[in-house]
C-alpha cells in the first residue's frame, strides 16, 4: 500500500499534462523582453530570423518598426514582408498590421513587433495582444518585444519611478502565458551612449527622451524590474516541467495570497502591489470583496468602481470573488483558511483620530484576529487625492421632499393628538408620542425621514410641551437633559427602524430575484429541446433587464439566430463577428469588452464542459448593468447552459440508442446471412460439385436426389432473399400495397397449394366458411403472409397437421392459421413479431432468420388489417396466428354492389 500511495504522488500532474497538449495544438509565442526601447529586442529578433531562414524555416516579417535605425533596417534585406493595411485614423492615414492577411499567408513563425501597441479604431481588436492570440490559436509560432514598463501590474511603479505614465498597457497574463521569453538585456551606461550616437531616436527625440526617460536610475531600476520578471518565467517554466515529469525537485513557494478590495481610493494600489507580491513569489492569488447582507445596493459609482478593479485584477492574472455577509473580518478569515492563503493583502486608508477612537479599522481588526496569517499593508500615497464619498448615495431634490412630506405629515399629526390629550389630561410621559413618529417615519420613508422627524419633533415638543410654552426656551435643567435624552434615543431608534427597512427591503428584492430564478428553472425543467430552452431564457433576460436579447446556436460551420426579442432584432458585421469571436474563443466580445467593442451587443458564450453551447448578446446603453442585474445575467445564462447541454445529451443519448439498436440489427442481419446464406450455398456447391465430377457414374436416383437438393436449397435461398428485401420495404416506408378487391378463399387456396409443394410430406388441411365477403387488399401480399405462417408452422408444428381456416366474424374477415407444436409461453406472443427473434429447433432444422413473422405483421397493417399470435390452440398445445381484415361492400360505377 505505501509504495502505491508513493507511485500515486509520483505521478504527473494532469493540469500539467492538460496544459501541455494545448500547447501543442497552438502555435507559440516568443516574446524578447527588455528593460527599455533601444536595447536591441527588434534586431535580435530579425538576427535570429535571418539565421533560420538560412535553414530553410518560413519565417514572415508581419511587422517591424525600425525607428529610422539602419541597422535594423538592414536586416530586413531577405526576408518576406508581408504588406501593411492603410487605416484611417483621426483625419490621418496610418500604415498597420493586416492580421486577415496574415491568417491567410500562415507561416511558421510571424514576427510582429510592438506587443503593447494600441490599434486605430475600427480594427478587430483595440489591442495588438489580442491579435497576436488570434495568431496563436491559428497555431502560427510569433515572435514579438515588449518593454518591461508596459507590463499592467508595474504601471504605477514605472511612473513613481520615471515620472512617466505609461498608457499603452498589456495584462501580465500574456507574458505569463508565453512559451519563451528571451531577456535582451544592456548595461545603462551603454544605452545612453547609443541615444546620443543616435542609434536609439531620431535626433530632435533623443534630447527630450535622455532628459526625461533615459536616466542611470530610471534605466538600472528598470533593468533589475526586466530581470526579476524573466526570472520569474523561467522558474514557472521549470516547475511546470517537474509537474510534466513528476519530478521532485525544488518545488516553487506554496504562498497563496487574499486580497480584499473595495470601492475606494486605494483598492486599485492594492491590487497592483498584490499583483507583484504574488509574482515575485510565484504564488496564485484571489481579490476579494465583501458586501453587506442587509443592503442589496449601494451607489452606482461604488458599483462601476469595484467592477473596474475587478476587471484590472483578472488583467493581470487574479481570481475574483464576491461575499455576502456582515462580519466582514469573520468572512475574509473564513474564505483565507478555506483557500489556505498564507498572506492577506488589504489597504490601509487614513483615518481621522477621532475615528480611530471609536472604533478599530479593518486592517486592525483582521491583524488582531488572524493568528499565523502574515498581514500586507498598503498605504496611499501622500500626494494622491482621496476619493470624497458620502456614506449614501446622492439624492436628487425631488428624492428628498417625499421623506420630508413624510416626517412633517407625521410629526405635525402626533404634535395634533398631543395638545389635544394635553388639554384634558396631563401626561409628563407625552414625549413618547413624538418618539413614535420618529418611528413611523423610519419605517415608511427611511433614515432621512427619520432624522427630519427628530429635529422636528424635538421642536415640536420643546415649543408645545416644554415650560415657558410656545417658544424654544427651556426654564427648568432636567427637561434640557430630558430633551437631549429624546433626542439621542430617537436618533438611535431611527436608526435601527431604518435599517430594519433597508434590510426588508433588500431581503424582498433577493426574495423576487429568487422566486423570478425558481420560476426561470421550472420552465427549463420541462424543456427538452435546445430551441425551448433558449427562448425560455430570451423571455427570462428581457423581463429581468429590460433590454434587447439574441441568442445564437451553432448550425454548421456558422451561427444562425435562434431567439430573439425583439423577434425582428437583425445583426450587423460588426455584431456576427463579436458573436463568433465568442463562441470561438469562450470569452466577452462586443460593446464593453476589449474585443470589437464597436458592436451594439456584448457577447458572452454559454461555456459547457464539452465547449461553448450558444452565444448571448445583450444591447448594452450608456447606462451599464448593475450588480443586481449582472448576478441574475449569470444566474440565468448558467440554468441556460445547463439546460441545454441536458437537451443536447438527451439528443445524442437518443441516437446512440437508435445506433444501438441499429448495431444490433445489423448483428443479426448478419448473423442470419452468415448462416442463411452459407448452409443453401454450400448444399448447392456440393451437388453441383459432385455432379460434375461423377456425372455419368452416379445412378440415375442420386442424380435426382442431388437435384432435388438443389432446387430445395435454391428455393430456400430465394425466399430468404425475398424476405430480406420485403424487411427492407418495409423498414424504409415505401411499401404500398395495392387496392383491389380479392376473394380469400382463392388466396388461401393459393397459399395452400404453394406451401404443398415445398412441403410435400407434411399435411395441411383447410376450413373455408361459404359465402365470404370480397376484402380490399393485396393478393400477392396477402398470399406471401399465408406462406410465411404456414412456413413458420411446418417449422414448429412438428410431425402434426397444420390447419388453416377463414369465416367471416363481428363485420371482419378472420384468416386464421394454426399447428398443435409446443406453443408460444405468454410472455413471447407479442415477441414473436419482432425481427430476427427465434424461438429454437422443434424440427430439427435452422430456426431461420426470424424474418417471417415480421414481414407478416407488416403485410397485414400496410392493408389495413391486424394480426396476434393465441398460444395454446389446441388441447393445451400449438399456437394459432390470426389475422382480422375489416370488411367494405364494393362499389360498381358509383353505386352499392
Amino acid at each position: 500500500m505505501a509504495q502505491d500511495d508513493r507511485a500515486d504522488h509520483r505521478r504527473p500532474d494532469p493540469d500539467a499534462l492538460l496544459a501541455l497538449a494545448d500547447q501543442g495544438r497552438r502555435g507559440k509565442l516568443t516574446v524578447f523582453l527588455g528593460a527599455a526601447p533601444g536595447v536591441g529586442k527588434t534586431y535580435a529578433m530579425l538576427s535570429r530570423a535571418r539565421r533560420l531562414k538560412a535553414d530553410g524555416i518560413d519565417v514572415v516579417v508581419g511587422l517591424v518598426e525600425t525607428h529610422g535605425r539602419s541597422e535594423t533596417a538592414g536586416l530586413l534585406d531577405g526576408l518576406e514582408v508581408l504588406p501593411r493595411m492603410r487605416v484611417a485614423h483621426r483625419g490621418r492615414m496610418m500604415d498597420e498590421f493586416d492580421l486577415d492577411a496574415a491568417l491567410a499567408r500562415k507561416p511558421h513563425i510571424l514576427i510582429v513587433d510592438e506587443l503593447a501597441h494600441s490599434n486605430p479604431d475600427g480594427n478587430r481588436h483595440p489591442k495588438r495582444h489580442q491579435d497576436i492570440e488570434g495568431l496563436i490559436d491559428a497555431g502560427i509560432n510569433v515572435w514579438t518585444a515588449l518593454n518591461i514598463q508596459h507590463l499592467e501590474s508595474l504601471a504605477d511603479l514605472v511612473a513613481q519611478i520615471t515620472g512617466v505614465t505609461v498608457r499603452e498597457r498589456v495584462p501580465d497574463i500574456v507574458l505569463k502565458r508565453a512559451d519563451e521569453v528571451l531577456l535582451v538585456d544592456l548595461p545603462p551606461t551603454e544605452l545612453i551612449e547609443r541615444l546620443k550616437e543616435g542609434k536609439v531616436y531620431l535626433p530632435e527625440s533623443a534630447s527630450r527622451a535622455a532628459d526625461r526617460f533615459f536616466r542611470l536610475g530610471n534605466l538600472t531600476a528598470l533593468r533589475e524590474l526586466a530581470l526579476r520578471r524573466t526570472a520569474d518565467r523561467v522558474d514557472d517554466q521549470m516547475v511546470d516541467y517537474l509537474r510534466q515529469n513528476a519530478i521532485e525537485g525544488p518545488w516553487a513557494t506554496g504562498e497563496r495570497l487574499i486580497v480584499c478590495v473595495g470601492p475606494d481610493e486605494v483598492s486599485e494600489k492594492v491590487v497592483r502591489v498584490a499583483s507583484r507580491l504574488a509574482s515575485g513569489l510565484n504564488a496564485p492569488w484571489i481579490v476579494v470583496c465583501v458586501e453587506r447582507a442587509d443592503r442589496e445596493v449601494d451607489s452606482r459609482g461604488s458599483l462601476q468602481r469595484i467592477d473596474e478593479i475587478f476587471r484590472l485584477a483578472e488583467q493581470l492574472g487574479a481570481e475574483t470573488r464576491r461575499i455576502i455577509g456582515t462580519d466582514f473580518v469573520e468572512e475574509i478569515l473564513r474564505l483565507a483558511r478555506r483557500e489556505h492563503a498564507t498572506q492577506i493583502v488589504i489597504g490601509a486608508k487614513r483615518r481621522r483620530k477621532w475615528a480611530r477612537l471609536l472604533s478599530p479599522s479593518l486592517p486592525e481588526e483582521i491583524t488582531r484576529r488572524a493568528g499565523g496569517l502574515g498581514i500586507h499593508l498598503v498605504t496611499p500615497d501622500r500626494r494622491e487625492k482621496p476619493i470624497r464619498k458620502s456614506p449614501h448615495p446622492r439624492l436628487a431634490i425631488s428624492d428628498l421632499w417625499r421623506p420630508a412630506a413624510s416626517a412633517i405629515a407625521l410629526v405635525a399629526t402626533t404634535t395634533f393628538v398631543g395638545t389635544t390629550i394635553d388639554r384634558f389630561v396631563h401626561l409628563p410621559n407625552i414625549s413618547l408620542l413624538f418618539l413614535l413618529a420618529v418611528l413611523g417615519s423610519a419605517m415608511l420613508s427611511g433614515y432621512i425621514s427619520a432624522l427630519v422627524a427628530v429635529v422636528l419633533s424635538a421642536m415640536c415638543y420643546n415649543f408645545f410641551f416644554i415650560a415657558p410654552f410656545h417658544t424654544f426656551t427651556i426654564a427648568a435643567p432636567h427637561e434640557v437633559f430630558a430633551l437631549f435624552v429624546f433626542f439621542a434615543v430617537a436618533v438611535i431608534a431611527g436608526g435601527f427602524a431604518s435599517r430594519i427597512r433597508e434590510q426588508a427591503d433588500a431581503a424582498r428584492l433577493r426574495a423576487t430575484a429568487l422566486q423570478s430564478l425558481h420560476d426561470f428553472s421550472r420552465k427549463l425543467s420541462g424543456t427538452d429541446k435546445p430551441e425551448q430552452a433558449i427562448w425560455a431564457a430570451v423571455s427570462q433576460l428581457q423581463a429581468s433587464l429590460r433590454r434587447n436579447v439574441v441568442m445564437l446556436l451553432p448550425e454548421r460551420d456558422d451561427l444562425r439566430i435562434a431567439a430573439a426579442w425583439p423577434p425582428d432584432t437583425e445583426l450587423d458585421i460588426a455584431d456576427v463577428t463579436a458573436a463568433r469571436w465568442a463562441f470561438d474563443k469562450q470569452e466577452p466580445a462586443g460593446r464593453g469588452t476589449g474585443t470589437l467593442p464597436n458592436s451594439r451587443f456584448e457577447f458572452r458564450p454559454l461555456a459547457g464542459p464539452h465547449g461553448s453551447l450558444a452565444v448571448c448578446g445583450i444591447e448594452q446603453t450608456e447606462a451599464r448593468l448593475d450588480i443586481t442585474a449582472e448576478r441574475a445575467l449569470s444566474a440565468i445564462l448558467d440554468q441556460t447552459t445547463i439546460a441545454i447541454d441536458r437537451a443536447l445529451l438527451a439528443e445524442k443519448n437518443l441516437g446512440q440508442a437508435a445506433r444501438i439498436e441499429g448495431e444490433r440489427y445489423r448483428e443479426a442481419l448478419l448473423s442470419s446471412i452468415s448462416h442463411d446464406l452459407k448452409t443453401p450455398l454450400a448444399t448447392i456447391t456440393g451437388a453441383v460439385t459432385s455432379l460434375r465430377e461423377l456425372g455419368e457414374r452416379m445412378t440415375a436416383e442420386s442424380r435426382d436426389d442431388l437435384l432435388q437438393s438443389i432446387e430445395e436449397e435454391g428455393g430456400r435461398l430465394s425466399r430468404f432473399v425475398a424476405n430480406l428485401l420485403d424487411m427492407t420495404r418495409i423498414e424504409a416506408g415505401t411499401l404500398k400495397p395495392k387496392r383491389d378487391w380479392l376473394d380469400v378463399a382463392d388466396v388461401v387456396q393459393s397459399a395452400v397449394e404453394r406451401a404443398r409443394k415445398y412441403f410435400p410430406g407434411h399435411v395441411i388441411q383447410t376450413g373455408l366458411a361459404s359465402g365470404l365477403p370480397l376484402i380490399e387488399g393485396d393478393s400477392v401480399l396477402l398470399g406471401q403472409v399465408l406462406f410465411n405462417l404456414l412456413d413458420n408452422a411446418v417449422k414448429y408444428g412438428g410431425s402434426e397437421p397444420v390447419n388453416v381456416y377463414a369465416r367471416l366474424e363481428n363485420g371482419a374477415v378472420v384468416i386464421s392459421v394454426t399447428d398443435l407444436g409446443r406453443g408460444i409461453p405468454a410472455d413471447d406472443l407479442d415477441r414473436v413479431f419482432e425481427k430476427f427473434y427465434r424461438r429454437g429447433r422443434s424440427d430439427g432444422r435452422a430456426p431461420g432468420t426470424g424474418l417471417g413473422l415480421s414481414i407478416a405483421r407488416g403485410f397485414v397493417e400496410a392493408m389495413g388489417g391486424r394480426i396476434h399470435a393465441e398460444s395454446p390452440a389446441v388441447r393445451k398445445k400449438g399456437t394459432r396466428v390470426v389475422m382480422r381484415f375489416p370488411v367494405e361492400t364494393p362499389k360498381i360505377g358509383g353505386e352499392v354492389a
